[in-house]
Formats: C-alpha cells, structure tokens, sequence
C-alpha cells in the first residue's frame, strides 16, 4: 500500500508564514505525497515550488464554516483556479442541511463545481455535525451533482471517525470517491480509514505518518 499516494498533505493553520509553505511543498516532493492543501493566499507559490512535479495543488473555498453564500463560494473557486489549484475543497452550507434546504445545497455544489471548469471538486459535508441520516442525505445529493469527492471534515469541529466514512462509502455512487480529514495523525488511524472507503487522505501529519516504524504491506 502506496501510503504517500494517499496523503494530501496539508497546512491551513492561520499563522503559516512563507517558509511553513514552502517546508510543506519539499517535504510533498520528497515523499511524493498525492498533493498538497493550502489557503487561497499561498496557491500562486505552492503552484510555482510544485511546478516540475505531478503533486498537485489544493485549495478551500467557504471555509471553514460554509456559511458564505453560494455567488461568494463561485467567486473564491473562479480565483482560486486562475491562481493556479488543481483542486477546490468547498465547505458545504450546514445550515441548509439543518434547514432541509436541500434544493439551495444542490445548487450552491453544482454552480461550483460548473465554474471551475473540469477541475477537481471535493464537497466537505463537515460530519461531526450532521446526523447519521443527514450523512446519508447529503451523500446522496452528492451523487447527483457528479462531484469528484465527499470530504468528511474541516477539522475545525472535530476529527474524522471511521463510522462516518463507512456510511458515506455504503450511500455513494461508483464515480465519488472519500477524502477522509480531520485529526488524523497515525499511520493506524489511516489505514483504518482506507480501509473503510476513503482513497484519499487530509492531513498534516504526513511526515509523522510516513516515518511510522510499522511496515505495512
């Protein structure tokens, strides 16, 4: 198991200055993480470090509350792709899932997701708030909007669990796929992830996870 192919490795802290960037892009080059996640602000420079790679760039939009709306979340994306990210992690609206709006959620995914042109869009469905059953709701509006990947979590409200995951795996179609994200910081606490579905994975503990003394085959 390719372990590194899986990490998105990731460095949202709001006090991450210049060089934290740029530790963050050598440290996905040498270990040849899947890509790497960083605020709207450090695409341009991620883009450029990253430039005679395949490790990709990505980027939030909404985040991390989601509770901006939708024309401003199409903004965010429309520039953060111009800047250069491979990738969008859009937090969803929760307080339309709360409100059973379910018609402004698939609107808000959908008018993202045609504004970035073809580009990858993960939805964050922030799981630690939603119930079991809004889980499921949420999967499913995700299926029909064609998105590339569920997200669980920011990792502002909590960590990832693997319960959520392996719902979210059960309710989706064969075309999304799962980044699991939030707290994870062991390479035993993302194996058990993978192993319920995700096949991709947030987190910005990659280091700490790679040089894990457990040898997995």
């Amino acid at each position: 198991m390719q372990l590194n192919k899986y990490i998105e490795h990731t460095n949202l802290n709001n006090k991450a200055t210049l060089k934290d960037i740029e530790s963050l892009c050598n440290e996905a080059i040498n270990y040849d993480f899947a890509a790497v996640v960083v605020y709207p602000y450090y695409v341009r420079l991620a883009k450029e470090l990253l430039k005679d790679t395949n490790i990709e760039v990505c980027t939030v939009v909404g985040f991390p509350s989601g509770e901006s709306i939708r024309e401003v979340k199409v903004f965010e994306a429309i520039t953060a792709i111009e800047l250069g990210a491979d990738m969008i992690d859009m937090v969803m609206n929760i307080s339309a899932i709360k409100n059973k709006d379910y018609e402004y959620v698939k609107d808000e995914i959908e008018e993202v997701r045609d504004a970035i042109d073809g580009k990858v869009l993960k939805v964050i469905i922030e799981t630690n708030l939603l119930t079991d059953k809004e889980i499921i709701k949420v999967t499913e509006i995700c299926n029909e909007c064609f998105v590339n990947y569920i997200k669980t979590c920011t990792g502002f409200t909590g960590g990832v669990d693997v319960d959520s995951v392996d719902i979210i795996n059960k309710h989706k179609n064969d075309l999304v796929e799962i980044k699991a994200s939030g707290g994870i910081k062991s390479k035993e606490d993302m194996i058990k992830l993978i192993e319920a579905g995700a096949s991709r994975v947030g987190t910005s503990h990659g280091v700490e996870i790679m040089n894990d003394s457990e040898v997995i085959e």
